[in-house]
């Protein structure tokens, strides 16, 4: 006899392409209006990994605020990588309205909530304004 298992159903909002669309424009605006002329003015060679750009992207409910990179190390000069800084994290069980959790990227690759059940517009003021949330 198999042990007996409670489920629960739990009705999820998923976001539609074209809210997925909305929000990654308004995410884009914000690299673009505020965090790429801040800490991306130009891109500046040196002999270590330098950021070349700041972008964004979805995977899944979540949307990721990446830092792109470039060696100039001398073994792999050129070679390029990604690195996110920042995520906004869709909370999918909450019907009424869409929010989303403010996460920061750890030193040890690890994700860790810094907001809870914000806005988009607070969430996204929370990228521009707190200094943990910024790349570089």
């Amino acid at each position: 006899m198999s042990p007996r298992r409670n489920y629960r159903w739990v009705r999820v909002k998923m976001l539609s392409p074209g809210e997925k669309a909305a929000i990654a424009a308004r995410c884009e605006s914000l690299i673009a209006e505020v965090l790429k002329p801040r800490f991306l003015p130009e891109v500046r060679p040196t002999a270590f990994n330098y950021p070349v750009d700041i972008s964004g992207r979805w995977r899944g409910n979540k949307y990721s605020f990446v830092t792109r990179y470039r060696s100039g190390f001398a073994d792999n000069a050129g070679e390029e990588f990604d690195s996110a800084h920042s995520r906004l994290d869709h909370l999918e069980e909450i019907q009424s309205e869409t929010l989303f959790d403010v996460m920061w990227h750890r030193h040890t690759g690890q994700w860790f909530r810094l907001h809870h059940r914000l806005t988009l517009d607070r969430s996204l003021n929370q990228i521009a304004t707190n200094g943990m949330l910024w790349p570089l």
